[in-house]
This record gives structure tokens, sequence and C-alpha cells, in this order.
């Protein structure tokens, strides 16, 4: 398989030594910086050495766009203009609006893999950077079924669990749990910061050492490259203020709390988080076995991208997939795998709801 990355930074990087690895592919790369391809070279990340993006796609049959989010539209374009008509095109960016014109070409997928390093750059890329990662996946309407599915299990054999979501929502949940994440280090390191610098006492406690692991947890992620988080928080600030606001209530309330000083409203207050967050855990699962459910579609562009966001909207994900065409291609069969009896029986509903014909399951 010929897989063409453009940009060949930490995921880029990443993506090409799994895919060299275990996917067999020869890898071509693509960089704005002569400097980051020759390290992508001599680390492994890449085979080949492109000077342009029109070179580095030209064979490919998948493409991962993974350059900073503000130049993720060009590029993906740039790729799309230049790529075969059988070419799978995806992105690797942290928010999917920006990328919301490219739905109308068949060959395009967006793409977000749930993975990263606090380091930057092709030298801190690895293998098995995506082993168990989520790789959230925004197919469209016109999606290619075909080219949806060389995608996903191009995906799977590099270690990670492809799961459609719709564009929309993934960048609200990004948002939520990305980030404003990001913001609050950044706000919390800075209140932080004030008070060292308004009073003299106060520096002396934090030189003793005063930022504990609660302190260090909660900015850990304060001051990330700005280079790639300025570019995520304006393409996302529309979900990101209002996510802002919302903790800003939040905020409002406990202060609020504190003010009427009753312990057992504040009691109550910390005990629903406590239930709040394990409800959280518990809605991402333990993995179970998998189990085949076949489907059968007729054959016209978009088919499987329903099928995927219907049973990704319900949070059943798909385990991995493959599709047989019909002697005469006028239908084929879908073989999905889910994990466990429960998203089975979930699947088959769903799917049976779409009208589609689930033949064994």
């Amino acid at each position: 398989m010929n897989v063409a990355i453009l940009g060949v930074g930490l995921i880029g990087g990443s993506i090409g030594l799994a895919a060299r690895a275990r996917a067999g592919a020869q890898v071509s790369g693509y960089d704005t910086s002569a400097e980051v391809l020759a390290a992508a070279l001599e680390r492994g990340a890449i085979d080949e050495a492109s000077s342009d993006v029109a070179s580095a796609v030209r064979s490919a049959e998948a493409v991962f766009v993974a350059t900073p989010v503000g130049a993720l539209a060009s590029s993906a374009r740039a790729a799309l203009e230049n790529a075969g008509p059988s070419c799978v095109v995806s992105d690797v960016g942290s928010t999917k609006r920006v990328l919301a014109d490219l739905a109308g070409d068949e060959r395009f997928v967006g793409g977000h893999p749930m993975a990263g390093a606090e380091g930057a750059g092709v030298g801190q890329a690895r293998e098995d950077m995506f082993d168990g990662a989520t790789w959230y996946l925004t197919p469209a309407s016109g999606t290619s079924g075909v080219l949806y599915e060389r995608l996903h299990r191009l995906l799977v054999s590099l270690g990670a669990q492809p799961a459609a979501v719709d564009a929309e929502a993934h960048d609200r949940v990004m948002a939520c749990v990305s980030h404003l994440p990001h913001v609050l280090a950044n706000a919390l390191v800075r209140e932080a910061e004030s008070m060292v610098d308004d009073d003299e006492d106060v520096r002396a406690v934090f030189a003793a050492g005063a930022s504990g692991p609660s302190f260090r947890d909660a900015t850990r992620v304060a001051g990330a490259n700005s280079a790639i988080w300025t570019d995520i928080y304006m393409a996302n600030r529309a979900a990101l203020i209002a996510r802002i606001d919302a903790i800003a209530a939040r905020l409002a309330d406990a202060r609020e709390l504190l003010a009427a000083g009753e312990p057992g409203a504040l009691r109550d207050w910390n005990e629903r988080a406590r239930a709040e967050k394990d409800q959280l855990r518990a809605a991402e699962g333990a993995a179970e076995p998998t189990r085949e459910l076949r489907v059968v579609v007729p054959n016209r562009p978009g088919v499987i991208a329903e099928i995927a966001l219907a049973l990704g909207r319900a949070g059943v994900n798909i385990a991995d997939l493959a599709l047989s065409p019909s002697d005469d291609n006028r239908q084929g069969v879908v073989a999905l795998w889910v994990r466990g009896e429960a998203q089975l029986a979930r699947a088959q509903e769903l799917i049976t709801a779409l009208d589609f014909p689930v033949v064994r399951a």
C-alpha cells in the first residue's frame, strides 16, 4: 500500500512509522521544512521525501494531512486536487468544521486520533502512538464506501479504534474535553503567578513547594505549543466560547455554595461530581469479544457512512468492517464487527431501522 503524509511532525511521523511497520506501506512525505523531511527520513517515518504535494500523493492510496490546524483546509484541498480518483484523503486535526466544505468530495473523510505526547516533532514520533486510541472519523453523506472501508482497515492496522461521529458534535465535545482544559490550565497558572507577584508571603509559600500534585496535574498542558494551539482555539472558537460560558456559570454556582457556608450542600456538590465522573468512565465501556453482523446494501455513495454514523450516534463502535460487492456490482454485503452481545443487538436494531436487510448476525 502507498501512503502519503503531508506534515511529518509528531502525529504524521507516528502514522508513517506505524504504516511502514504494521501495514507494510511505502510512505512518501511532504513538509514545508526541508529539515523536518530530512529528520523524518533519518527517523524511518517515511521512505521518500517529496518536494511538493503533487509528487507526494501521486501514487498514494491513502493520504493523511497532518499539518497545523491553520493549514489543514488548504493542504487537504491540495491533496484532493492532486490525488487519484481511488485515493482516500483524511486529516488528523482536532477540529472538523474547518474542513466542512470538503465533504462534497467522496474521497475525503475527516479524522482525529485521540493520541499525542507533550513533546513535538518527528523526533518524538512512535510506532505505538495509536495503540488502543480512539480515532474519530467524520464521513459525509457522499463518502465512498470503498474508500471509507480502506481507511478504517488501515487505521485498525495501526492499532487504533476508529469511531464514526458527526463532525459538528465532534467539535462541541472537543471544546469541552480537549480545548477547555487547556484554557483552564492557562488561567490557573496565570492566577497562581499573579498571587506570587503580588504577595511576598505567598511567594515564600510557593518557594517551599506549594505546587503539589493537584496543581501539577491540572496545569500539565498549560502553555502548550502556541503555534499549534492558537490555530485550534481560533478554529473552534464558537464551541469553545460556549463551554467557557458554561464553566463560568458552574464556577459561579460553586462560589454561591461557598458563600452560603453550608457543609451539606458542598458535600452533595462534591459527591455529585464524583458520581458523574464514574458515569463518564463507565460510558467508555470495557472491551468485549467482537461479534459479526452482515448487511445487504445497495451500491450507492454514502451508504457506509449512513450506517457508520447511525451506529456511532448510538455509541456502537465498529471494530472492523469489510465490503463484498455482488457480481453485477449493484449491491454488496457489509460485514461489521462490534464488541459484545449488547452492541450486536443494538447494531442490528439500528440497521434494520435503516431498511437494510441483516442476513446473518
